[in-house]
């Protein structure tokens, strides 16, 4: 006759029957999510003055249309695979995230400067890249536990 030990222990988990996320890794996620919406809105625009205005070229309208809503998506994906953890998504949040700040540093400079633009997209990219760096998030995404 033999004896089985105790079940093995499983991690802890919430109500939600999934285990704790990071207050950290949630606000990445949030600031993901909120980045995905502004895009969205950005892309809705975009596609009403495409129907709207006459471009001068009709091409590079269409195709700055698909390439805003093939971002949209992107991050998305990006903002859901963050909530699971995933160690993929850090690649991601990174090229996003420095394009943004290339983006938003150019717009507080120039002809056509606009430094409200330059702060509403520079200061999410900097939170999220910190954010994406803190210790927490970085076990989070890859499955290490100290």
């Amino acid at each position: 006759m033999s004896e089985q030990g105790p079940p093995p222990e499983t991690p802890r988990k919430d109500a939600s029957h999934g285990p704790r996320k990071h207050p950290l890794l949630l606000v990445l996620a949030g600031v993901l999510y909120l980045e995905c919406a502004l895009l969205a809105v950005i892309t809705a625009y975009l596609v009403v003055e495409l129907v709207v205005a006459r471009p001068d070229s009709y091409a590079s309208a269409i195709a700055i249309v698909v390439l805003a809503a093939v971002a949209t998506v992107w991050l998305g994906v990006l903002a859901f695979h963050t909530l699971l953890g995933r160690s993929w998504i850090r690649a991601g949040v990174v090229v996003w995230q420095l394009l943004q700040l290339a983006v938003a540093l150019t717009s507080f400079q120039g002809l056509f400067a606009r430094a409200d633009v330059g702060w509403v997209l520079l200061v999410p990219a900097v939170i999220a890249l910190v954010l994406l760096f803190t210790p927490p998030v970085i076990d989070a995404t890859t499955g290490r536990k100290d």
